[in-house]
């Protein structure tokens, strides 16, 4: 079962404009990632390739592969304009997993994604919200291609079990602030 199983979000979002708006600020040339660092959370992550769950929904990584980090395959590479989508589990059975303490993540600290041209785009944390999954502003998560952007997303809140798993969807919304070879 897919994250947002219950958000029933179009993918369509994932398309972006039919031009991009101007230059501003960096842009880069898309380029699959390879790892995500994110230093306050000493987090550093092999980032895996994932699609869409059974249900329509963005998958997350196996559970066997919990400590990796997922890109939804079907959204900008981390660099071009739009939202480049990770997904990530908090925890399973055996215990804490990648994202278990994304939703301690403050505005201004950095997240950098390792991409496979050589360079390294450097974010800059914008927020950090707590969603109920019946609640997610699809819109506001995958639908801003203003700028070059950054979605990281983990389940939180109250633990429903089964199926169910956890009430609340945690999303970091930061924005590209440099690049580096």
């Amino acid at each position: 079962m897919g994250l947002g199983v219950s958000s029933g979000f179009d993918l369509d979002l994932f398309d972006g404009p039919d031009e991009p708006p101007p230059r501003a600020f960096p842009v880069l040339e898309p380029s699959r990632p390879e790892r995500l660092t994110i230093p306050e959370l000493k987090v550093d992550a092999p980032i895996l390739e994932v699609g869409l769950a059974d249900d329509g929904t963005v998958a997350v990584p196996p559970p066997a592969r919990h400590n990796e980090v997922g890109w939804f395959d079907g959204g900008p590479t981390p660099g071009q304009f739009g939202p480049a989508l990770f997904v990530g589990h908090a925890d399973t059975r055996t215990g804490r997993s990648v994202f278990h303490d994304l939703g301690r993540l403050k505005p201004k600290q950095l997240i950098e994604v390792r991409r496979a041209d050589g360079t390294t785009a450097v974010f800059e944390v914008n927020s950090v919200e707590h969603y109920d999954k019946d609640r997610l502003p699809v819109h506001r998560v995958y639908g801003d291609y203003s700028r070059p952007s950054l979605r990281l997303m983990t389940c939180g809140g109250k633990w429903l079990g089964g199926d169910q798993g956890y009430s609340d969807n945690i999303v970091v919304y930061a924005s590209l602030i440099d690049s580096r070879k």
